[in-house]
């Protein structure tokens, strides 16, 4: 039986469709996702949503209908779960970080290792800049037993695009649950300032902004790398900047907060958009930080055993993350909170197993 998901439920964005087929991969149902992106200016299938169902139906030797610019439907029915090398081309600065927040939990459980290389948009808006996902997302898969080695090669900025990222997935049998409810004491602030095609400086204001942001708070340990690279020999496409920044906290919590560079934008402001993001991160004292608390769902919804998190703020895109799970998996998904506040999430896995 195909399980049917309107895509304008909730926030009514893509995230329903990335979610609803990789839960169809894993557990091998047929879904059919309608009025996808119907809340967006522009509905139904931009390239980047594209490149991600391709990924997963070579992973699932899936059959795929409507999967073109514009659809706003589309039927996916996965065969088998594969394993083996791939390389997608998004073709524009689409986000490479959004096609792995709908592959990673497939790769989870390939009967295999997984290397994958995309090529699209590495720090592009409305999206997780790819350090979010390399410095915070992957940790707290590390936590669940999933080992992802991921390889910046090349970043990709609007709207030229041209990022390469490497993926090597390492399958784990079952994924444990996490049972993490409060945020230990900061250890250290780390941070990744960049810019390419762009003088050293940028990255170095955005970073002494940054820090002096932090400082002024109270965070004296605050070390932020610099990225840059000299004319000449910056292998970029295009121009652009921006700053991830994460929280390490004594009993393994990580909390993120990014900011993105702009034509126009000083650089300083850039610096000081990603500090206080993240000191409004933190201010709860919650495990995660409320991107993290929609992106892990889909996981915990097939871990094996119970996880309990909280989330600084629970985010639409948390709340239609919940309901598209249910549906999907029926995992027993308990929220306590409101939109907009600090909230805890308790999901009962359903112990998917790998292979």
């Amino acid at each position: 039986m195909v399980i049917v998901v309107d895509g304008s439920m909730g926030e009514g964005g893509g995230q329903i469709l990335r979610t609803s087929i990789a839960l169809s991969a894993l557990t091998l149902r047929p879904v059919k996702v309608i009025n996808i992106r119907a809340k967006r200016s522009s509905p139904g299938l931009r390239r980047q949503h594209i490149t991600a169902i391709k990924v997963i139906q070579a992973l699932t030797d899936a059959e795929v209908a409507g999967l073109n610019v514009g659809s706003m439907t589309v039927t996916f029915k996965p065969r088998r779960r594969l394993s083996g090398s791939f390389t997608f081309n998004i073709g524009t600065a689409g986000s490479i970080s959004l096609v792995l927040q709908a592959a990673l939990p497939v790769m989870a459980l390939a009967p295999g290792p997984v290397r994958l290389r995309l090529i699209g948009g590495t720090d592009v808006s409305w999206s997780p800049p790819i350090d979010y996902v390399r410095f915070v997302l992957l940790h707290y898969l590390r936590m669940m037993g999933y080992e992802v080695l991921l390889k910046l090669v090349r970043r990709g900025h609007y709207p030229r695009g041209g990022g390469v990222v490497e993926v090597l997935t390492r399958p784990v049998r079952k994924l444990k649950p996490l049972n993490i409810l409060k945020r230990g004491d900061i250890v250290r602030i780390k941070g990744l300032s960049h810019c390419v095609r762009l003088p050293k400086h940028v990255a170095e204001r955005q970073a002494r902004a940054a820090r002096s942001v932090l400082e002024s708070y109270g965070y004296k340990n605050v070390e932020i790398d610099l990225e840059y690279y000299e004319p000449g020999k910056d292998p970029h496409l295009g121009p652009g900047s921006g700053i991830v920044l994460w929280a390490e906290a004594d009993n393994g919590c990580v909390i993120g907060a990014d900011a993105l560079g702009a034509r126009g934008k000083p650089a300083e402001r850039v610096g000081e958009e990603a500090a206080r993001k993240l000191i409004e991160e933190l201010k709860p004292g919650c495990s995660l930080d409320s991107h993290m608390g929609d992106m892990i769902v889909p996981f915990l919804a097939v871990a094996d055993g119970v996880s309990r998190v909280s989330t600084s703020k629970l985010t639409l895109h948390a709340v239609t993350n919940v309901d598209v799970v249910r549906l999907l998996v029926g995992a027993d998904i308990r929220v306590q909170g409101s939109l907009g506040q600090p909230a805890v999430i308790k999901v009962k896995g359903i112990g998917l197993e790998g292979g």
